[in-house]
């Protein structure tokens, strides 16, 4: 009789265990803001995500990169000092490698409330 063996099976990546999945007041914990705003981030598929039914669920590599997203990145030196001592308003003459720069802001328009209407209807004198 010949008993034929099995050949090894070769490791899968389903055999890798899944990754952790986190509720999204986890995250708002790690991020120290509110559930709401994961959720509503998500909802609006702005965040990286995971939907198991209904749930929002979010993996670590998920966190790393909604940091990345909302990551500020400072301005370089020269620019900031080049800002801070340009004016505002004036002539501008735009070329090509020189930022635009804002206009002067127009004479704030005055606005006035109008007569209740009530007075207007009834002509009464109190």
């Amino acid at each position: 009789m010949h008993r034929s063996t099995p050949a090894p099976i070769p490791h899968r990546p389903s055999d890798a265990p899944p990754p952790r999945l986190y509720r999204p007041e986890e995250i708002a914990d790690t991020l120290g803001c509110s559930a709401w705003w994961v959720k509503d981030r998500a909802r609006r598929r702005l965040i990286p995500h995971t939907r198991v039914g209904r749930a929002y669920r979010f993996t670590a590599e998920h966190l790393a990169e909604i940091i990345r997203l909302y990551e500020e990145r400072p301005a370089q030196p020269a620019q900031i000092a080049a800002r801070a001592t340009e004016p505002l308003s004036g002539p501008v003459t735009q070329t090509d490698s020189e930022p635009r720069r804002r206009p002067a802001a127009a004479p704030a328009t005055r606005l006035r409330a109008r007569p209740p209407r009530r007075q207007q209807q009834y002509s009464t004198v109190a």
